[in-house]
Parts: structure tokens; C-alpha cells; sequence
């Protein structure tokens, strides 16, 4: 026995290891093939895949302006050259910074800590762009201010808080077409790829144009109007080659390689070439706003308190009108549906959904964790905070339990100290960043039930219809009614036939019920019903009044768990 194991070993049988339910444990449900080092490097690997999201959030959540005033004139309408405003969305951005690595860490380890899944959260990428530019609008030009979005994302998580103890977004995980939550993940990608291409957040490689919606850009910036539209040549912009060979193709490779930390080193590399000053890709140009840069740059490491985004909901709702309640509104069936879908996805990606019930164990409290961080966040000043796809990463390098989560969490809590290095990372290069975790968005639509009409049509409708209108609800609106128009008229001329007329290949629809096995409540909530004094414990990892037998899945799987909880630990669904 190493030393290695022999700590493992240790740590296991503390009451710290019995908590997390380490092998060798002793503990009730002990997970199988959990080792205390696995875990510390389970979560470096997930810190490490969306460490990321520091800088990037903070880029496109700032689009918005934050609380900047911005004085608006006909030849300047959203201030793009007034320098004042410049540097005023440049400190929001270090506010965000500060407030995404804060954010993250509190989430993550209050996830890990009380729900003892390997799952970390931050602030959503998609979420943060449909806040940027959908709802506050770039620079404050969308329909309600910034304070008001914040306020309406503070009251949404104190909604999903009841949603989720009730089991309301649990069941509505469990509810929604399997085509339409694999739909979602993909068409998330491809909006993020679209804004990573962008100038605002990205590369620059396109715009937007007059007569045509797109065009191809990479000018230099005194050769484009001011509506972004190159008038000079193209593709001549030395930030954008930057940007996609060394942020993109190599960072391409790097994962080809299942480099850990890949993205990460992508962004790194072009961040380094271009902080040097006499630089023709310099982030630090010889300017007002250049220098203002450079001098919060070199002081390296710093904590830089959060100035102006910290807790600014505004709370004079009669002066909103109905704005208040679009924004609430707009938020709660964007989260409802990609909030809880991602973190629905990720237990399936760990291999702890019970493929009866569609649930998984200790569902309550995540989906509570997730709420509350969603409310908190916004006190900082942050969009919508929800589980990340890049928990696969550290669940993949073995991770199983909350140590996992909590380990990214710390990980992002020392990063809060770096605020200066985050604050310098340039658009060009998260750019290619967002292209690439756009791609590996994508593999959902590899499971799409293509062959039958109605569930493939509905799905591909949600794809296309997020990036196009720039807008995530759009896209889920456009799917869930296109599933709903085409289904429900096949279900009723098939009805009103007998039977004789049915749409074709009907047999391989996905099934479909809003009546999922395990019911609507929660099992605590039933098992708090039933009389039973500690409500809160179930005989079995699915719970023994779930009326599901784990041998059942068993059989199902070829005689495998699905669990990594009672299987080999070797077997679930992350390693498909």
C-alpha cells in the first residue's frame, strides 16, 4: 500500500470521509471507487476546464454597461467612443471578475457541501449573453436597466428556491421531450460560437450588415463604421489571426490530446502576446483607456473590492411598469428550462439519474443550492448561476462526490486575488474559447431522435432559432410549440381515424407522459407526508419508498449498475 493510499484510507474513515461517503467509508450508500486524492484532482480538472468563465462572463456581462450612465447623442448612441464611459464598463468589468470568482466558489462548494455531487456552478454561459444583450441590451439599450434585470434574477431565485422544494423544476426536467433538452445544450453552442465571432466578445471575424444579416469582418478598427461594418479590408486585423491560431487551432489540438486544462492555455497564450505594450496586437495601446488598463495590470495580484454591481437591485417596482415583470418573466422560462435542463444533464453525465423516476438522488437540494446561488449572485451583480457542463471534466478524471466541488470552489476563491491578470485577458482571446465550447455543445444533437419527424423538426427549430434570433427563449418558445403543434395534431387525426391514419416511423417516437414515475412531489416531501419522522433519509440510494429496484437497472444495463454510488464505479454513464 502507497502513501497515497494509505492517507486515502484514512481520510475515508474520518467523519469527514464517512460525510462524503468515501469507499471504505463504513458509511450507509458509501460510492464506490471514491478516493480523497481522485477527488483533489477531479476538482483541479474542473476548475481548470472552466476557469475560463471568469474573464469571459465578465466580458460579456459588462456589454451591458452595468450601472454606467451613458450620455446618448445621435452620432454616439450607445457610447462607444466616449472614453469616460469606457473606463467606467471597465471597472464593472473588474467588479464582475471579483463577483463570477466569488459567485462560483460560494456555489461550488455550498453544491459539493449539501447536495455531495461533483457538480460546480458559475455564472451561465448563454444565460450571461441573453442578460447582456437581450435584456439590458449592449451598453443599456435593451428594454429594462440593468438594476431592474438584477432585481428580477435576485426574485427569481427565491422563486425556483419554492419551485424546487415542491419538486416543480425537478418535474419539469423529467417533463420536457427528450428532443427539445438535447436540442437546447446544442443550440446554446451554436449562440455562443455566434457571439465568439463577434467583435463585442470575440474574435471579430463577422458583422452584422445591411444587405445581408452577416458578413465577413477582421478589418482593423479605423476601417470599420460605426455600425461595425468593415468599409476597409478584411481579415487584416492581427488580433484576429491571433485569436484563431493560437486561442483556436491550438488550443484544438491541445484537446485532441486531452490536454487537462486546454482552454485554459489557449486563452493564456494569446493573453501573453498580447499584453506587451509596443505590441501591434497589444491589449494596452498607448491611450487614455490604455493606460488605465496597464496601470490595474501591473499591480498582478490584488483584490479588487466590487464598486459598482454590488447589490444595486432596485426595488422602486412601481416606477418599472410592467418592465419588472417582463424581465421576471423573461428569466424564469430561460432558467426553468436551461438552468434546470444543464443540471438535470450533468447527473446524467455522472451517472446518477435512476432511469425510472428520471431523478436523482438528493435532486432537492441541488436545485436548491442552485436557486439560492442564483439569488446571491445577483446581489453581486452576476447573471443567472447554474451547474457547468465542464463538471464533466472532473467527473471524468473519477470524481464522484461533493469533494469535488468543493475543491473547484477553493480553486475559485484563490482566483478572486488575481483580479488585475483576469481583468487583462482580451476579447480575442475567450473568442475562439466560446467556438469550441460551442463544438463540444453540439455532440447532444448526435443523440436527436432524427428519424421521426416529430421529435427531429422540433429540435432542429430549437437550434437554429437561438442563434438566429439571438436569443435562447426564442428558441425553446419556437421548439416547445413546433413539438407540441406537430405531436398533438398527429395524436388527434390518429384518434379521430381509429387508428388507421398514423404518422410514419410513429413506432420509434420517443415516449413521451407528463405522468413520470416517481410522481410530482419530491420523496421527502412524500416521506414528510407519510408520517415518517426523518424525512429526509431514504433506505437506498433511489430511496426504498421509490418502489424501484436498483437490480431492475441492473438488467436493464447487461447485468451493470448505473450507479456509480453501488456499481463498479467504472460503468456509468461518463464513461459512455
Amino acid at each position: 500500500m502507497t502513501w497515497a493510499e494509505r492517507v486515502d484510507r484514512r481520510v475515508a474513515q474520518s467523519a469527514f470521509g464517512r460525510y462524503f461517503r468515501l469507499e471504505f467509508s463504513g458509511a450507509a450508500r458509501e460510492r464506490k471507487n471514491s478516493r480523497f486524492f481522485t477527488e483533489i484532482r477531479a476538482g483541479l480538472a474542473t476548475f481548470f476546464a472552466m476557469a475560463y468563465i471568469i474573464a469571459v462572463n465578465a466580458n460579456i456581462t459588462s456589454e451591458s454597461g452595468g450601472t454606467c450612465v451613458c450620455p446618448r447623442t445621435p452620432e454616439d448612441f450607445a457610447c462607444e467612443k466616449d472614453i469616460e464611459y469606457a473606463k467606467c464598463v471597465e471597472v464593472v468589468r473588474r467588479d464582475l471578475i471579483t463577483a463570477t470568482a466569488a459567485i462560483s466558489a460560494l456555489a461550488s462548494c455550498a453544491m459539493g457541501i449539501g447536495a455531495n455531487i461533483p457538480i460546480a456552478l458559475a455564472p451561465g454561459m448563454g444565460l450571461n449573453a441573453y442578460f447582456a444583450y437581450q435584456v439590458v441590451g449592449f451598453h443599456g439599450t435593451g428594454p429594462v436597466s440593468y438594476q431592474l434585470a438584477v432585481t428580477a434574477v435576485f426574485v427569481e431565485g427565491f422563486i425556483f428556491v419554492f419551485l424546487s422544494l415542491i419538486g416543480l423544476r425537478q418535474w419539469l426536467a423529467r417533463a420536457i421531450p427528450a428532443s427539445i433538452k438535447l436540442a437546447t445544450g446544442a443550440g446554446i453552442g451554436l449562440y455562443l460560437a455566434l457571439i465568439g465571432l463577434t467583435y463585442s466578445a470575440g474574435i471579430g471575424a463577422i458583422t452584422g450588415a445591411s444587405s445581408t444579416p452577416l458578413e465577413l469582418a477582421g478589418c482593423h478598427p479605423e476601417d470599420r463604421d460605426h455600425f461595425g461594418v468593415c468599409k476597409g479590408p478584411k481579415m487584416r486585423n492581427p488580433t484576429l489571426w491571433i485569436g484563431i491560431f493560437c486561442g483556436g487551432i491550438f488550443t484544438a489540438f491541445l484537446m485532441m490530446y486531452r490536454v487537462k486544462g486546454a482552454i485554459i492555455t489557449g486563452i493564456a497564450l494569446v493573453s501573453i502576446i498580447s499584453w506587451p505594450r509596443q505590441s501591434s496586437v497589444t491589449y494596452f495601446p498607448y491611450t487614455e483607456l490604455g493606460n488605465y488598463n496597464f496601470d490595474f495590470f501591473k499591480k498582478v495580484v490584488s483584490f479588487h473590492p466590487i464598486e459598482k454591481v454590488l447589490a444595486v437591485q432596485n426595488w422602486h417596482l412601481s416606477d418599472a411598469g410592467h418592465q419588472f415583470a417582463v424581465a421576471l418573466i423573461t428569466f424564469l422560462y430561460v432558467d426553468v428550462l436551461d438552468c434546470t435542463g444543464t443540471l438535470y444533464s450533468m447527473a446524467r453525465f455522472g451517472g446518477f439519474i435512476n432511469e425510472r423516476t428520471q431523478d436523482f438522488e438528493g435532486s432537492a437540494v441541488a436545485y436548491t443550492v442552485d436557486a439560492l446561488a442564483i439569488s446571491i449572485g445577483s446581489v453581486f451583480g452576476s447573471p443567472p448561476v447554474t451547474a457547468y457542463i465542464e463538471s464533466g471534466a472532473g467527473i471524468s478524471e473519477g470524481g464522484v462526490t461533493g469533494i469535488t466541488a468543493i475543491v473547484t470552489g477553493l480553486c475559485f476563491f484563490i482566483s478572486i486575488f488575481f483580479a488585475p491578470i483576469f481583468a487583462s485577458i482580451p476579447p480575442w482571446a475567450t473568442g475562439c474559447t466560446l467556438v469550441l465550447v460551442g463544438s463540444m455543445m453540439m455532440k447532444a444533437t448526435a443523440d436527436i431522435n432524427w428519424a421521426y419527424p416529430g421529435d427531429g423538426i422540433p429540435a432542429f427549430v430549437t437550434i437554429i432559432v437561438m442563434p438566429f434570433t439571438y436569443s435562447i427563449a426564442y428558441g425553446l418558445i419556437a421548439g416547445v410549440i413546433t413539438y407540441i403543434v406537430l405531436n398533438l395534431a398527429a395524436w388527434l387525426l390518429e384518434k379521430a381515424s381509429g387508428g388507421r391514419i398514423a404518422p410514419y416511423a410513429k413506432e420509434i417516437k420517443d415516449p413521451w407522459t407528463w405522468r413520470i414515475p416517481g410522481g410530482f412531489f419530491p420523496r421527502w416531501l412524500v416521506r414528510l407526508c407519510s408520517g415518517k419522522v426523518k424525512f429526509w433519509e431514504s433506505d437506498s440510494i433511489y430511496g426504498h419508498d421509490d418502489e424501484f429496484e436498483v437490480a431492475a437497472v441492473t438488467e436493464k444495463r447487461g447485468g451493470r449498475s448505473t450507479s456509480p454510488m453501488k456499481g463498479d464505479g467504472e460503468n456509468s454513464l461518463r464513461h459512455e
